[in-house]
């Protein structure tokens, strides 16, 4: 047992030790990378090799992909999302920027609760935005984490580029293990794209300006098809196993309600026959939860790529707002 113990200690530092060491071939493929960005945008290529120097490769982040919270079971999930201290934070937010979330409501046709939530859940309203450098975290990933690495190289790419047109310091931004900056954490490609200038200054400010962090996130609904006054999702009803090409449709909508209802799931609200939706199925301790999404439950995904991630919005912006009211109410008593 002692023997054993030993090995899988000397096998757990040294697992340890390679994902903290950058790959061997990383001076080579920085150099790369600084010859396109040179050839494409018109950097200067020796200047880009010296800013990509003091990167760090950070080995912490390379695990840290590999267990995002997004694997966990809904039951676990959920706590650490939609609390009653983070809707009651949501709505003191909400207070002390009223006049902005009904400014972006007007102009995007999003709720406020919504835009709160995403704050919310991925910031606490900015109370946490990441403590890794971006320049180190898009690094890392790109020249050390094959599984993704295109992905991350095309971030990288465009947070040299946000750099340059926003005078983002790539030496002081900091922000997730992925990359993702300011208060509403955008990666630096959605950051490029739908980030807006809400107060106009000029400058399209994510980790400092109120307004254009609200106005971004409006604006990355409505970009991505969010309907005004719609409803977001319903809790449904299970009669007996759920048919496999139901519970396998995907996170897309695209069943309609007749098709789940001959499958035995309902709902005790209105909706059409012909309203086409997805299946959202929650793990819980005792069983699985079931949901109607609709389509602006599916806008929400496109924000984060989980249907776990887009019911804890949901759940924490009914939260918010319910808390929201019961105070005004005790105010009007």
């Amino acid at each position: 047992m002692f023997r054993l113990t030993v090995l899988l200690s000397v096998t757990l530092l040294l697992l340890t030790s390679a994902l903290s060491a950058a790959p061997e071939d990383r001076e080579a493929a920085v150099h790369a990378f600084a010859d396109e960005m040179a050839q494409k945008h018109g950097f200067d290529r020796d200047e880009l090799i010296q800013l990509l120097a003091k990167a760090r490769f950070r080995g912490d982040i390379i695990r840290a992909m590999r267990r995002p919270a997004e694997a966990k079971p809904w039951h676990q999930y959920r706590p650490i999302f939609v609390t009653q201290a983070r809707a009651k934070a949501g709505v003191d937010f909400w207070e002390r920027n009223v006049d902005l979330l009904e400014q972006a409501e007007r102009e995007y046709g999003v709720a406020p609760e919504i835009i709160v939530a995403i704050i919310g859940v991925e910031t606490r309203y900015g109370g946490y935005i990441g403590k890794h450098r971006v320049l180190d975290a898009l690094t890392t990933l790109t020249f050390g984490y094959p599984r993704r690495a295109a992905f991350f190289r095309t971030q990288l790419e465009e947070f040299l580029l946000l750099e340059r047109e926003e005078d983002v310091d790539p030496l002081a931004a900091v922000g997730s293990y992925a990359g993702a900056m300011g208060m509403p954490q955008f990666i630096p490609s959605s950051y490029r794209a739908y980030a807006v200038d809400f107060d106009g200054d000029g400058k399209r400010d994510l980790f400092d300006s109120k307004a254009d962090i609200i106005g971004s996130v409006a604006n990355y609904f409505k970009r991505h098809g969010w309907e005004p006054g719609r409803r977001v999702a319903l809790q449904a009803n299970v009669d007996g196993e759920v048919p496999d090409e139901l519970a396998d449709a995907g996170m897309k909508p695209s069943l309609s309600y007749a098709q789940l209802k001959a499958g035995g799931v309902s709902v005790d609200e209105p909706l059409r026959d012909n309203e086409i939706v997805s299946l959202v199925e929650l793990e819980m301790e005792d069983g699985n939860q079931y949901w109607l999404g609709l389509k602006n439950f599916y806008v929400i995904t496109r924000y984060n790529h989980s249907n776990l991630y887009a019911m804890a919005v949901y759940q924490l912006s009914r939260e918010i707002l319910a808390q929201r009211e019961a105070a005004k109410s005790l105010v009007v008593d």
